[in-house]
């Protein structure tokens, strides 16, 4: 029996096209999935499974075309590694990339770099790689984190590795930049021209009031906001079977995690999750 039917084993209430049990994880999956345009260059980078999985989705279903760079996949069309990557990027031939952060502002400035003081951290990373300059030059970026405190999201960073709109550029010195922002409470996109983060859905569950009082500085807030479509029936299937089979060749950790979720907790995101 696969993860998918385990899964479905637990739960029987299926409503329309839509089951009423998923991950969160899974919920973003198909979130970003529908974020992948057919016949783009789409990149994921280290350590980002769930964008991964998301794109992989995309490719079975609404962009089968996509071209679909995975760093550290077997599959990646990529035969010089990162630095091939990097040359397309400086080239403007990646449509679309995902990047994860520690801290986030209102000014889109991210930090992967040090919570606290620069020269004496209390708690460093690995710092940013590329991911400066890909921030600048991806045509479209999709922010994304599977968590969203005020923690994460704060007034100001405590330290700029990936450079935000608080310094004007021209489009021809920053063609690309952040759009859009997925995380677990909700999809946000950015208005570049009015610098301003914007509330788009709220997934199930989730009122708009606690993503305002989870988020450390101000967002705007349209009159109605939908809530966020969640993966269908067949594209749970796909994702806990074909999708989960090629992750695991990358982050094979990271898989055995999700069967465990599935098998023991399939309502972890679950409709009534409170808000």
């Amino acid at each position: 029996m696969d993860q998918f039917t385990l899964g479905q084993e637990r739960d029987k209430k299926l409503t329309g096209n839509y089951p009423s049990h998923y991950t969160i994880d899974e919920l973003l999956m198909a979130a970003i999935a529908r974020e992948v345009k057919d016949g783009t260059f789409t990149a994921v980078g280290t350590l980002s499974p769930v964008p991964a999985a998301g794109c992989l989705l995309a490719s079975l279903t609404t962009a089968p075309h996509v071209k679909l760079i995975i760093l550290g996949d077997l599959e990646s069309p990529l035969d010089s590694g990162s630095s091939q990557f990097f040359d397309m990027a400086q080239r403007g031939l990646i449509d679309l990339f995902f990047l994860s952060f520690v801290q986030m502002d209102a000014a889109c400035n991210l930090n992967l770099t040090v919570i606290g003081n620069y020269r004496k951290p209390p708690i460093p990373f690995p710092r940013g790689a590329g991911s400066a300059m890909l921030y600048h030059l991806v045509k479209k970026v999709i922010v994304f984190k599977t968590s969203h405190t005020q923690k994460i999201f704060v007034p100001k960073v405590d330290f700029i590795t990936c450079s935000g709109f608080g310094i004007p550029l021209d489009n021809w010195q920053r063609p690309g930049g952040p759009n859009k922002i997925i995380t677990s409470l909700a999809t946000m996109k950015v208005e570049r021209k009015r610098k301003k983060v914007i509330l788009e859905s709220v997934h199930p569950g989730i009122s708009p009031h606690k993503v305002i009082i989870n988020t450390g500085f101000p967002i705007e807030v349209p009159g109605k906001i939908p809530e966020t479509v969640p993966p269908t029936i067949e594209q749970l299937r796909l994702l806990r079977t074909t999708v989960m089979k090629r992750l695991e060749q990358i982050y094979p950790e990271y898989c055995m995690n999700w069967k465990t979720t599935i098998i023991n907790e399939p309502c972890a995101s679950a409709r009534g999750s409170g808000g």
